[in-house]
């Protein structure tokens, strides 16, 4: 009974330290990526980025990393790997301070980044409670196990349910244009809770078959890989249509918060990892992951937003126009005001001089003697000295 016990901590802290690994891999491949698309964002050619040795280091380390959280699926509960994923947003959040441009005094730094070290701190303490009192119950991810899983009543249950609530999300979503960021959310955490556990699926029978006893000639294999790459498509598409409406940070944090607890539910529900947990420890998990998403809402709170972009023409840049900025006159718009093309705020105030020409309607009189005219005029402004 002890050696199991001790037998399934050690598989637990190997996949434990897989997801971790992974995850902080991820966040240094993106950052550099990111990095190498920002230093060649002017150049003419806008796939230069393939050239740099940088970039297709990212992609290396993205892959490796991905192989790392895609393997630790198969020594650990679901439970306990699904929330180590703050470790990505407290590696990006460290990285993103370490290779700051500019020069900030002390008082101004930790007054603009003090909210960041909180949310670190604080996702570090939920990490170690996630993994200190984690579910021991992990079994082997054999063909019959799987099945038996797949096929008992509280899985059934719980997807019944699950199917229910997607498909009602999805009809308020498409059909009556709720675009609310939970909802999209709502929708990608129900996807990746299948995502997950078909994933864990997948990646323990590849390891007992790489291990020796073979699991690739059960249906059920198959099955699980068809739905981990179908759920993945679709959550990678909600995804997209969320990062087009909101901002990247609150996505992070409510996308966090939501995938992790319905991930949970699902692993608890499929896996059963918390039969035979004393209360004590169930307690103390739960613990952990809400000082985790208190730690990650922080760090992504703290984060400045883009301004969004509102295209204009610049006036004063036009040839011919006279510079009216000495005069204090304002040429472009405010990015607050409704889109316009090269608005001129307080009108009343410039000088006739730059009031357009006008171009009123000439009444043709229809008579036999009036010959016909020209049906517009131009009204020319004369400068006044």
């Amino acid at each position: 009974m002890r050696r199991t016990a001790w037998r399934r901590a050690q598989e637990n802290l190997i996949g434990a330290l897989l997801a971790i690994f992974g995850h902080l891999v991820v966040s240094i491949a993106l950052n550099l990526q990111k990095y190498c698309h920002i230093r060649l964002a002017g150049t003419k050619d806008p796939r230069a980025y393939f050239k740099t040795k940088t970039w297709w280091l990212g992609l290396f380390l993205l892959l490796l990393g991905e192989l790392g959280v895609f393997a630790s699926y198969a020594f650990a509960p679901l439970s306990l790997i699904v929330p180590l994923s703050a470790v990505s947003v407290i590696a990006s959040a460290i990285i993103g301070i370490i290779f700051i441009k500019e020069k900030w005094k002390p008082k101004d730094f930790l007054r603009r980044y003090v909210l960041s070290f909180v949310g670190c701190g604080l996702a570090i303490v939920g990490t170690y409670l996630l993994v200190t009192f984690a579910p021991n119950s992990h079994e082997k991810m054999t063909g019959e196990n799987i099945t038996r899983h797949l096929v008992s009543w509280p899985f059934l249950l719980y997807m019944l349910v699950e199917i229910i609530l997607f498909c009602l999300l999805l009809y308020f979503y498409k059909e009556k244009s709720v675009n609310n960021i939970v909802v999209i959310l709502l929708l990608v955490a129900l996807l990746g809770s299948m995502t997950v556990v078909t994933v864990k699926a997948v990646a323990g029978m590849l390891v007992l078959s790489i291990q020796g006893n073979l699991q690739l000639d059960y249906p059920i294999f198959y099955v699980m890989f068809v739905c981990m790459v179908a759920t993945a498509i679709y959550q990678a598409a909600f995804l997209s249509q969320a990062s087009q409406m909101y901002d990247s940070s609150l996505i992070a944090s409510v996308g966090y918060i939501l995938s992790t607890t319905i991930a949970i539910t699902a692993g608890a529900v499929f896996y059963l990892d918390f039969i035979g947990e004393d209360a004590l420890h169930i307690c103390m998990f739960a613990l952990g992951c809400l000082i985790a998403f208190l730690g990650v809402f922080l760090i992504t709170r703290n984060r400045k937003k883009a301004i969004p972009f509102e295209p204009y023409i610049s006036m004063d840049a036009m040839p011919g126009m006279q510079n009216m900025h000495d005069k204090g006159m304002v040429v472009q718009p405010d990015l607050k005001a409704s889109f316009s093309y090269g608005a001129l705020e307080n009108n009343d105030n410039i000088s006739e001089i730059y009031a357009p020409a006008t171009l009123p309607v000439m009444q043709e009189e229809h008579s036999s003697r009036s010959a016909p005219g020209v049906p517009y005029r131009v009204l020319e402004h004369t400068k006044k000295e």
